[in-house]
């Protein structure tokens, strides 16, 4: 899309702060409703990121209690991911053509059912010892249903408020991703350990059911155009993102980027106990910190590139990964450098590797366009899980042919420096 076009007056966009929001069912709403969608949006994706980020924390908890081994650990802790790779695109594209309203209650409640299905069947006890196929097929449909958030909420955002807003407003809904997995890491692990498994999915549940009421009871659709056409009139002539390769370059530096963020997430706790020794609650105070300062990296940089006129976003996901791949050859060298260094660089890589997501987003979705958001958003996403699904699944295989270093080098730096270099360049203002 050319600048001019981006540039164009839009008569769907959000009126200024002053005026009245009118959302497509006519019903009017203060200036402030924009940040109450925001909050719902951040609670749903938090809520949802407490489980698909959250699980892996307790990944050697799990391990143990269930039984698995290395590859079985794998394969459960990929399922979540696997589900939303294979279906966030067409949530998008749902999103787009019937709301994101619908979207999210049927997606939410689905989630909510599943993990309440898991808390009921398919936790160990005395007697017996859920398989691990069984486990990770409902999580990998907990994913699928629970996929719907990042799309649609992104695109609720992208509707209900105004371009020179939007950078900072989708990083705060982004952050919610680390947000719920700073939740997750620090309540699951020891929730598993004292009262079991149960209970985890228990509280999955329940925040997963609240965030399905607060979409029923209070979110209203933006007053912009779906894509769907009426009496075979397009209800928006911008083109479809799914074929414009500029939008596919963004779309996949996102899959490479997703690599070393899960090498943290998902495989960080068996690196930090097996190889460097690091007690489990050391290793919980970590992975926090990893999730926090990857949240706060989100809203900085997108309020950053507000400020610029949402210029440079392109250009700081560049400065990330090029940071992301120095750390991760640090973290590689563990083996002659003090342990309190390769800490500190295994925190740096994965904060680093969970703060590019808010400019990244906004960048994406700006390109497509506020009625073409959901669509280039589900692209997007699908590219972030299949990063998340595939990470998981790849480690032990790497680790079975030759070592952690290779991992680190192979899965974390290697990645980020080909996001690097295939970023398109920013846009001539």
């Amino acid at each position: 899309m050319s600048q001019q076009t981006q540039d164009r007056p839009n008569p769907t966009a959000p009126p200024p702060d002053h005026q009245l929001l009118v959302g497509r069912t006519g019903k009017r709403h203060s200036p402030r409703y924009r940040w109450g969608i925001l909050g719902i949006g951040i609670f749903a994706q938090a809520a949802f990121s407490a489980a698909f980020q959250g699980i892996p924390t307790s990944g050697s908890i799990l391990a143990a209690a269930y039984g698995f081994s290395l590859s079985e650990l794998g394969l459960v802790l990929a399922a979540v991911t696997c589900g939303i790779f294979v279906t966030d695109v067409f949530w998008g594209i749902l999103s787009d053509r019937i709301g994101e309203r619908n979207v999210l209650i049927i997606g939410l409640a689905g989630t909510t059912a599943t993990l309440a299905y898991v808390t009921a069947f398919l936790v160990p006890s005395d007697d017996v010892v859920p398989a691990a196929w069984a486990l990770a097929l409902v999580l990998f449909l907990s994913g699928a249903l629970g996929g719907c958030v990042n799309g649609a909420s992104g695109r609720a955002v992208m509707g209900w408020f105004p371009p020179d807003k939007r950078g900072f407003a989708i990083s705060l809904r982004v952050a919610a991703v680390p947000l719920g997995g700073a939740l997750g890491a620090a309540i699951m692990p020891p929730l598993a350990l004292g009262a079991g498994f149960r209970w985890v999915f228990l509280f999955l549940t329940a925040f997963m059911l609240a965030a399905t009421i607060a979409v029923v009871l209070w979110l209203d659709e933006p007053p912009i155009a779906r894509t769907k056409s009426a009496n075979g009139i397009a209800a928006t002539t911008l083109p479809n993102p799914l074929v414009r390769w500029d939008i596919w370059r963004v779309a996949i530096t996102a899959f490479l980027l997703d690599l070393p963020q899960f090498t943290v997430l998902t495989f960080g706790t068996v690196f930090l106990t097996s190889v460097l020794g690091m007690d489990i609650s050391a290793v919980v105070v970590a992975l926090v910190v990893v999730q926090v300062l990857g949240g706060a990296s989100r809203v900085l940089s997108g309020r950053w590139t507000d400020k610029k006129g949402g210029r440079y976003r392109r250009s700081l996901v560049r400065v990330y990964s090029w940071l992301i791949a120095a750390a991760f050859v640090g973290v590689a060298l563990y083996q002659v450098l003090p342990a309190w260094l390769v800490v500190g660089l295994f925190v740096a890589a994965g904060f680093l590797a969970c703060g590019w997501h808010g400019v990244h987003y906004a960048e994406i979705a700006t390109m497509a366009g506020a009625e073409r958001s959901g669509t280039a958003l589900g692209l997007e996403n699908t590219m972030v899980f299949g990063g998340a699904f595939v990470t998981p699944l790849l480690i032990p295989l790497v680790l079975d042919a030759s070592s952690w270093p290779v991992v680190m080098v192979l899965v974390g730096a290697v990645p980020a420096v080909a996001s690097a270099l295939l970023m398109p360049r920013e846009q001539p203002v």
